[in-house]
Order: structure tokens, then C-alpha cells, then sequence
């Protein structure tokens, strides 16, 4: 068996014209691919949740600049780069939590301004955007091996949301840790928190370990305390959306939490993400901005609302675990474990 079996699934795909993205809304009663021809029709997408995960919304994001580039080349010839700007911002403002997007923004302006205006910019925005994806994956299953060889042969994990080949552009960073280390035989299960309110842990990650047999047991939050309890998992592994300076990892909304109840019982703790994640611009993480999402996903389930008339809603989509609390930070460039003493900018180096 090879390390990189069990990894079948592709969110983020570029047909050869246009971008395709594997509607996460819909799974996993329905498996269905959005064709996307804008940027504008992009950032609606990310800020939909059509795509979500931080490295997954990156990768979508540099793919709508080389839609964005076309438009602008065909609107406005040489003004290509003043043409771009709305669509550019359209994409900044999709979702303020994930780094990962102004990050691959942030590159592909770079290749923006290394080109001459007379130039079509469609071509070298390409070649960046098919760039980005293919480390993307690579750092993956690196990420993956790097992860894998922490966790000692017997022991089950537990992860939380989703951190997998459908947040990402392949094989998943979180996910990718699992997957590395099922195939070496290091772990047999694997728990999955359901992830409310948009259960990302039951749609989603449930079906993708299922699709790529890793057997796979769904817990309401709630009950993850017990499962630490009974010692039925070694190890914590979650995703994040950034990571600030001192360690300090935003991740969606419940993970601090998690966090608190490993520590409590002994459990590792594992964060796994590219070094896109972090943000040497924030200190700590009381400088990572926090998406706050509507009272309706919290108030309605499906569209039919399940909670009293009247009733309000506090819905942040991400919490920020403490450096302190995690035992390790796996990236592609290696692993930092006990982050609390010494952050992690050295792997920007």
C-alpha cells in the first residue's frame, strides 16, 4: 500500500477555461461541480461556503484572479491592472478569517506587477495560480509523513471539522496526517466531531474518509469529553485558518475547546497547516480577525428553524486555541512542537 492511497477527492479543479469547485453545500446527498467564468461568481462561491477550508479558498482564490486577469485583458486592454481591482477586492472581502486567501492574492499580485501592461496577463496568472495548487498538494502529503510519524502505532485519533483533500487541493493537511497514518498502519480509526452549524465533520469529512475507506465514527461535540475519558484516542488533529506569530491557531469555531479537554486528559493535541497559514503580522491571537456568521445557521437547520421564536444567536465561525495548549505544529517546512515557548516564525526562515 502506498503512503498516498486513500486520497480520491478533488474540491478545486481547472477545466483548462474555467474554474470548477465541488459544491460542499450539497454533500453528502449530492456530489455537484459549479462551473465558475468570474472572479465575482467566485468570491460569491467562497463566501457562500461552496468551497471552504483555508488552502482550498487560496487555491479557488488564485484560479479567479486568472478569470479576473481575462476579463480585464478583454475589457480594458493595456488598463488591465485597473480593470482587475473590483474583482480583486471582491475576493479579499469573501472571508477575513482565512489567511490563506490574501496570501495567494498577495502572490499573484506580485506576478501581476512583473508583468508589462501590453502584455495579457491571462497566461502568467495561469502558470501561478497551477503553481500554488501543485505545492499545495505536495506540502500536503508532506505535512502528512511529518504528522504521522508523532503519533505512536495504536492510537485513535479525533479531529474536528474538516481539514481534508475537500479543504485543500488534495489529500488534505489534517486529513493528510489521518490518511499518512492509516496507510502506515499507525491508527485504525478514526472519531469526527459532527461540527455544528454547518456540521462540516458529518458531511464532509465523515464522507471523504468513507469515500477512501478509513473507518470513520461521528460524536456530537458534547460527547468528545467521555471519549477522552474512556482513552479512545492519543492524539487531537485539527486544520487551521491562521496562526499567529506566538503559535496562538484559529480554527474553527469549538477547537479551543478541544484543546482544553486534551490537556485535561493527556491527549495530544496537533495542529497541521502550510506555513500560508501563518501571520507573522499578528502577535497573538487576539490580532486574528473573527468571522462572524449569521444567527440563521445557528437559529435554522436545512432552512426550517428549530429554535424557540425569539431566540438570538451568537455564531463566530473560528475560536483561537493558545499556543500553550498545543503540543505540536506540523507545516510542510517541519514541525514545531510546544509552540506556546517559542512561536513559529521560525519556518518562514
Amino acid at each position: 500500500m502506498s503512503t498516498y492511497d486513500h486520497d480520491s477527492i478533488r474540491a478545486v479543479q481547472w477545466t483548462g477555461t474555467h474554474l470548477r469547485l465541488l459544491d460542499q453545500r450539497l454533500l453528502p446527498q449530492r456530489c455537484v461541480h459549479v462551473d465558475l467564468d468570474s472572479a465575482t461568481e467566485a468570491a460569491g462561491a467562497i463566501r457562500n461556503m461552496v468551497v471552504r477550508g483555508a488552502p482550498a479558498i487560496g487555491v479557488a482564490a488564485a484560479y479567479a484572479a486568472v478569470l479576473a486577469g481575462r476579463a480585464a485583458w478583454r475589457e480594458a486592454g493595456p488598463d488591465w491592472r485597473r480593470a482587475m481591482e473590483p474583482a480583486l477586492q471582491a475576493l479579499a472581502d469573501s472571508r477575513p478569517t482565512a489567511v490563506n486567501l490574501f496570501w495567494a492574492l498577495g502572490h499573484m499580485r506580485q506576478v501581476m506587477d512583473g508583468l508589462p501592461a501590453e502584455a495579457d496577463p491571462e497566461p502568467a496568472l495561469l502558470a501561478a495560480a497551477q503553481g500554488i495548487h501543485e505545492a499545495d498538494v505536495a506540502g500536503n502529503r508532506r505535512m502528512g509523513d511529518l504528522g504521522a510519524a508523532l503519533i505512536p502505532p495504536g492510537q485513535d485519533v479525533l479531529t474536528h471539522c474538516n481539514a481534508g483533500s475537500l479543504a485543500t487541493a488534495g489529500y488534505g493537511t489534517a486529513l493528510g496526517v489521518i490518511r499518512s497514518a492509516f496507510a502506515q498502519g499507525r491508527i485504525g480509526h478514526v472519531y469526527a466531531d459532527e461540527t455544528r452549524p454547518w456540521l462540516q465533520g458529518s458531511r464532509l469529512t465523515a464522507w471523504e474518509l468513507v469515500q477512501d475507506d478509513i473507518p470513520v465514527t461521528l460524536l456530537c461535540e458534547g460527547a468528545a469529553a467521555g471519549l477522552m475519558r474512556q482513552g479512545r484516542v492519543g492524539w487531537v488533529v485539527v486544520g487551521a485558518d491562521r496562526i499567529a506569530a506566538n503559535g496562538d491557531t484559529a480554527n474553527k469555531v469549538g477547537t479551543y475547546g478541544l484543546a482544553v479537554l486534551a490537556r485535561h486528559h493527556g491527549v495530544g493535541f496537533m495542529v497541521v497547516a502550510p506555513t500560508s497559514t501563518i501571520d507573522a503580522d499578528a502577535a497573538n491571537g487576539s490580532a486574528i480577525p473573527i468571522e462572524q456568521r449569521g444567527e440563521e445557521e445557528v437559529l435554522e437547520l436545512a432552512g426550517q428553524r428549530v429554535a424557540a421564536e425569539g431566540a438570538g444567536a451568537w455564531n463566530p465561525a473560528f475560536d483561537v486555541t493558545p499556543a500553550e495548549l498545543i503540543d505540536a505544529i506540523v507545516t510542510e517546512k517541519g514541525v514545531v512542537e510546544h509552540p506556546g515557548g517559542r512561536g513559529v516564525t521560525s519556518l518562514l526562515d
